[in-house]
């Protein structure tokens, strides 16, 4: 399986640090493209343009709105492609594993448990 790298953003693009950092030098992240599909890795913007960490509230329409459905018009390709999903807004963003982690609880649904992995800090919080 192709491993795609989930990785919190800004959405400037910035992908100095953390995470977005690793994503650009080494799965293909783009500097300057703050959100989506970029080679194999995937951003989820966790603070805006000047680097102000988003709402929870954000956040989550960006998990809801545009990553699982990703996930569902790709699920063909998904089946081919792993996607490892880090502690994103955890970091730089300044949550806590106890706030973003229900994000992804549908991470644990059949349909998706094959094709995601979660870091252990957001599966410690999703299995309590």
């Amino acid at each position: 399986m192709r491993e795609i790298f989930v990785f919190g953003s800004n959405l400037a693009g910035r992908h100095g640090k953390g995470a977005a950092k690793y994503a650009l030098e080494h799965y293909g992240a783009i500097y300057g493209v703050g959100w989506g599909r970029q080679g194999d890795s995937f951003a989820i913007p966790t603070k805006d343009e000047h680097l102000y960490t988003l709402s929870l509230d954000a956040i989550w329409v960006a998990i809801k709105c545009v990553f699982i459905p990703y996930i569902n018009y790709h699920y063909d390709d998904s089946m081919k492609l792993h996607y490892n999903i880090t502690a994103i807004g955890c970091g730089l963003a300044g949550y806590t594993p106890e706030q973003i982690s229900p994000m992804f609880y549908w991470c644990l649904e059949e349909k998706y448990k094959q094709y995601c992995t979660l870091p252990k800090e957001f599966l410690a919080v999703l299995n309590e």
